[in-house]
């Protein structure tokens, strides 16, 4: 299994829908725990990033949006 890079500031896009549907996520902070913000809602969590990067279908970079 090989490591996402993922940088603060960039928008990942998941597999599946937040529950207020929206599917993309801003990240705040990166580490053994990744911080991350939904688009649609502004909810804030903070998941382990096993689990995220099994979450992310695709990793829009800051340049793109």
């Amino acid at each position: 299994m090989q490591i996402l890079k993922i940088s603060v500031g960039d928008i990942l896009e998941m597999k599946k829908p937040h529950p207020c549907g929206s599917k993309h996520f801003k990240v705040m902070r990166v580490g053994s725990d990744v911080r991350i913000i939904c688009e649609g809602c502004g909810r804030d969590m903070t998941l382990d990033r096993i689990k995220l990067e099994k979450a992310v279908k695709k990793i829009l970079n800051k340049e793109t949006t």
